[in-house]
């Protein structure tokens, strides 16, 4: 008798026997961890805590740098400036150039960039009755400046500035100096443009408390109209201050405008006009990853610990399964997906009580007091903690932790290839 193809048993491909095999290792390395729960649960404690504190950590870090770059763009810089090419390295009212819509326009043109800001920057000699120091003048359009860095917010008595006024603003460090209020009078002797001389008496409309201690003890806000008469440098200017969306948006602004614009003029990013808080960073990251390197050194060895704990309490188990006929290999392939699990359950909830945690503290920066307070407004940062809920804070951690777990998951698989079964079933 022919029994027809159709008629014949089908047996799955070794594909499928494959894949079918593997899910059943994951369905029994899955029930496995549960036979125990409390040696289960101790594992993935030490991996959620360790996820936990090294988040908060990293959150503490990247929300610090994060209000460095802050006030270093919002309060003073911007993310890019466009200057004449000699103006950085001699700050001179001698090196600044004629505004030109069309550069404006130029710049402008790039879709990453959100406003262009005209300033015009020198020195001068603050002065009233017998007292003089030393005084940044800069020379703003009030909106604009005001859309940045937000003065009119800071201010501690009087008014902001109008488009045109021939008033000024000063820092309340300078203001206490020389002992004048709002609507006192303070002289400004200067030189202008080509050693022109400059002098001038400028009625107080407002005191402003400044974020850095350094431009609160100097600053003079003055309309750019009046700025540029002043200094005798009408239509010029010694910075156009670009402002974009975030730091990364801003590395590919820049690549863009570096192509675009040429001489006489130069850009340039915050970092290469702020390099020492650059370097602070970095210096701070790297102590931070030795930190961090410790507490991950800390995290492998309690996994690796409990899972040594859990094979040596394993091993007659192991070896009666394999006396009965069980394959090294795939009990091997169990006990590799059992680690991995207790990883994954200590990452995932590490992460998910981390993030609301992380968020509320973001929200609600740890205010300092004492001689941290003094220490961090001497620096020109305000006195507070804070912290960031970026992705790369969470990332981190799982990547970290995931490869930590997956090489202590080769212990196992190696103990298990490597098991004798008569001395297994003697202990």
């Amino acid at each position: 008798m022919i029994i027809p193809a159709s008629n014949y048993p089908k047996y799955p491909g070794k594909r499928k026997v494959k894949y079918q095999n593997m899910g059943t290792n994951i369905k029994l390395a899955w029930r496995n961890l549960w036979r125990n729960k409390r040696r289960t649960i101790i594992t993935v404690a030490s991996i959620f805590f360790g996820v936990l504190l090294s988040a908060y950590m990293t959150s503490m870090q990247e929300g610090s740098y994060t209000k460095m770059v802050d006030i270093v763009v919002k309060f003073y810089s911007g993310y890019m400036q466009v200057h004449q090419e000699d103006y950085w390295e001699n700050k001179s009212i001698n090196n600044t150039f004629e505004y030109k819509q069309d550069l404006v326009d130029q710049i402008l043109a790039d879709k990453d960039i959100d406003f262009v800001i005209p300033r015009l920057e020198s020195y001068g000699l603050a002065s009233s009755q017998e007292l003089t120091k030393g005084a940044m003048i800069f020379g703003i359009d009030p909106k604009g400046e005001n859309h940045l860095t937000k003065i009119s917010d800071k201010l501690s008595a009087g008014n902001y500035l109008q488009k045109k006024d021939d008033g000024v603003i000063l820092g309340q460090g300078l203001a206490n100096y020389l002992r004048l209020n709002v609507n006192d009078t303070l002289v400004i002797i200067s030189q202008g443009y080509h050693g022109i001389s400059a002098a001038d008496k400028f009625p107080i409309r407002g005191i402003i408390k400044h974020v850095s201690p350094e431009l609160n003890k100097s600053i003079v806000y003055m309309s750019l109209h009046k700025c540029q008469e002043f200094f005798s440098a009408e239509n010029r200017l010694s910075s156009l201050v670009i402002n974009v969306a975030n730091n990364k948006i801003m590395k590919r602004a820049l690549r863009h405008l570096k192509r675009k614009i040429k001489h006489p003029y130069s850009v340039m990013s915050w970092e290469e006009m702020q390099p020492e808080v650059v370097q602070q960073i970095e210096g701070d990251r790297a102590g931070g990853v030795i930190m961090k390197a410790i507490l991950y050194i800390v995290i492998a060895f309690g996994i690796l610990g409990t899972i040594m704990m859990m094979m040596m309490e394993r091993r007659r188990e192991f070896g009666v399964m394999i006396a009965v006929g069980m394959q090294k290999r795939k009990l091997a392939s169990i006990v590799f997906f059992e680690t991995l699990f207790i990883g994954l359950l200590g990452i995932l909830s590490g992460l998910v009580v981390s993030y609301p945690i992380l968020l509320l503290q973001s929200a609600n920066p740890i205010p300092l007091t004492g001689q941290a307070a003094q220490l961090m407004e001497e620096f020109g940062f305000e006195p507070y903690m804070f912290f960031s809920t970026a992705w790369v804070v969470f990332r981190q951690q799982a990547i970290s932790v995931s490869i930590i777990t997956l090489i202590i998951a080769i212990y196992p698989v190696i103990s298990i290839l490597r098991i004798k079964e008569i001395k297994a079933l003697r202990a």
